[in-house]
């Protein structure tokens, strides 16, 4: 817990300012989302700790 925090400090807190609290609370909410799925991980050798898996939208048939 104690490396997010870190993180969080040093790549987000500290280089912005928030005019309102629902802003914070989007733009660091879309920071934890990219940390916690798409950013790479030195320790899961540099993969991300939850890749997205794209599906294709299967089309079915559609009534008229």
């Amino acid at each position: 817990m104690r490396e997010l925090q870190r993180r969080m400090r040093d790549e987000l807190l500290n280089g912005e300012i928030f005019y309102s609290l629902r802003e914070a609370q989007i733009i660091i909410e879309s920071w934890r989302n990219h940390y916690n799925t798409k950013r790479p991980h030195s320790a899961l050798g540099y993969c991300p700790p939850a890749p997205e898996v794209i599906l294709q939208k299967v089309q079915g048939p559609t009534m008229h």
